[in-house]
């Protein structure tokens, strides 16, 4: 059985971190909100993952825009600013000695109700910050072993229905797809659009490669990720073809190679799918390989 596509080293420090709700620290076993809050309730909330990497916070420009205009778009007020958010985090981060290797879950949902019901105006407290930092390293794997993927029944909705491009605490229809791919023994489900073409992985962004381009989605049906969009800015600075197109089914499984994309792992290889094996499994790819290559730098000029 595999594991998923989020695989890290345990770490035993992770017992003993400081856990910052609403602006004051808590030991992880006392960290506590309300039975009444937005999140329990209805899961009524934006969130973020982000890297703490030597010291900076990876991308963080990015992740406080996507967060807030996602806030704006639920009509919540997150009660504190970008800047200020910013430097709680890394105000919680340093209260837990930790300078790198560091995954953190920005949570923020609309606060606590006076009772259990989903209308806003129930909401009687200021909106609930939760920051849980972790030290956690992702499981190296290498492109020749890669990862796995099944495609889910599941597909990604109309924006008219549940946008897919907010980032909420609402995700019941990816968990939906991750428990079909659970259940058929691989490490992560794809997704297809309402209209048969492909639209992302149920926690990742998905991506091919014919011959020397580089295809993603239209982004029309998926979250734009934050990886996601510095890889096709990447592509588009170092003259790699690169398309948001609609493709199926059929140009996957003819692809040269498959990778996924996320805040925790970076850029990974998909060597099977559906039982098929994609592309040449025996030597590393060459683009995805550069892509990587480029990913990190990128990084490491944050």
């Amino acid at each position: 059985m595999k594991s998923g596509t989020h695989q890290y080293q345990p770490d035993p420090r992770n017992q003993e971190i400081l856990i910052n709700i609403n602006g004051a620290l808590f030991p992880r076993r006392d960290a506590k909100i309300s039975v009444f809050d937005s999140g329990f309730i209805l899961g009524d909330g934006v969130w973020e993952g982000i890297r703490l990497h030597h010291g900076r916070l990876a991308f963080i420009d990015q992740h406080m825009k996507r967060l807030f205009d996602g806030a704006k778009a639920l009509d919540m007020d997150i009660g504190v600013t970008p800047e200020a958010l910013v430097q709680r985090i890394m105000e919680t981060c340093a209260a837990n000695d930790m300078h790198d290797g560091v995954h953190i879950r920005l949570m923020v949902t609309r606060g606590e109700k006076a009772t259990p019901y989903q209308d806003p105006r129930a909401t009687i407290s200021a909106a609930t910050i939760v920051i849980i930092a972790e030290h956690k390293t992702p499981v190296k794997i290498d492109n020749r072993q890669g990862v796995t993927l099944f495609t889910s029944h599941v597909r990604r909705g109309y924006p008219d229905v549940q946008d897919p491009k907010l980032n909420t605490h609402s995700k019941l229809n990816c968990i939906f797809a991750c428990i079909q791919a659970a259940k058929a023994g691989v490490d992560e489900a794809l997704m297809l659009d309402p209209h048969g073409f492909v639209a992302t992985c149920n926690s990742t962004h998905f991506f091919i490669i014919r011959g020397d381009e580089v295809w993603t989605s239209t982004g029309d049906f998926c979250l734009d990720g934050i990886t996601r969009r510095n890889v096709i800015n990447l592509c588009k600075q170092h003259n790699i073809k690169v398309y948001e197109k609609n493709f199926s089914l059929a140009d996957v499984y003819a692809a040269d190679e498959a990778f996924i994309t996320g805040t925790f792992a970076g850029l990974t290889a998909v060597t099977q799918i559906d039982g098929r094996r994609i592309g040449n499994t025996t030597t590393q790819a060459s683009l995805l390989l550069r892509l990587q290559t480029l990913y990190i730098q990128l990084i490491e000029q944050q």
